[in-house]
């Protein structure tokens, strides 16, 4: 009995101290975005890099521990959104201006997860990282998530399931490529890109009709 309640307080400290050390690694990717190195966040949580290598293994790992974090919340939020009691064009919306929001109001913590350092005087990123390489599944994860909700909520007839995933792979795609050039240059409001992509969608989502016995959409 000792010994499992000292396994499991172990295992407290230890997922303590992860979180800690995540935090860490949030305010040093909020200053440096792409940029962020295993030293700088070491620094940053007072301990020496091979100490965050036990936790994370390499920058890799640390990275995808702080995708998983992001992504989580980002998922929570845009279930919040699409969850809020509104009729369904207002709630795809709701739904866009929630992933918009998101990357706008930390858009160091997005490049950080969705870009390589791009600045030619920068130093190389750390051996073994490959950006594009980890993000994907971040972006497929996002799609699988987004089908379940389209097809618990949404009648699309025949082969449903499949066109449901079709949807919401598309969608996060479209979501993530526009979300990036309009970070980037800005050329339009936030509240303008959410209503054209709004009208982008709307016109067979319009016409499906919710799915018997679902929550709605």
């Amino acid at each position: 009995m000792e010994s499992t309640q000292q396994a499991s307080a172990q295992r407290s400290s230890a997922e303590a101290r992860r979180r800690e050390l995540l935090e860490a690694a949030d305010r040093v990717v909020l200053r440096d975005g792409p940029q962020a190195s295993m030293n700088a966040i070491a620094a940053e949580a007072g301990i020496t890099k091979p100490i965050l290598y036990r936790h994370f293994g390499d920058k890799g790992g640390l990275y995808r521990a702080l995708a998983k974090r992001h992504t989580d919340a980002l998922l929570a939020a845009l279930r919040a959104a699409l969850d809020a009691p509104a009729g369904r064009r207002e709630r795809v919306e709701r739904t866009l201006d929630t992933y918009l929001a998101a990357i706008e109001s930390r858009p160091q913590v997005y490049r950080f997860l969705m870009h390589p350092a791009e600045d030619a005087a920068a130093p190389a990123p750390e051996q073994g990282f490959d950006v594009g390489r980890h993000s994907a599944p971040l972006l497929r994860r996002m799609g699988e998530e987004l089908a379940e909700v389209i097809a618990e909520r949404v009648d699309l007839g025949p082969d449903s399931e499949q066109l449901a995933r079709v949807w919401g792979h598309g969608i996060v795609g479209m979501m993530h490529a526009a979300g990036d050039w309009w970070l980037g240059e800005r050329p339009c409001s936030r509240a303008e890109l959410v209503s054209s992509l709004a009208d982008l969608l709307w016109g067979r989502l319009a016409a499906a009709g919710d799915r018997p016995g679902g929550p709605g959409f």
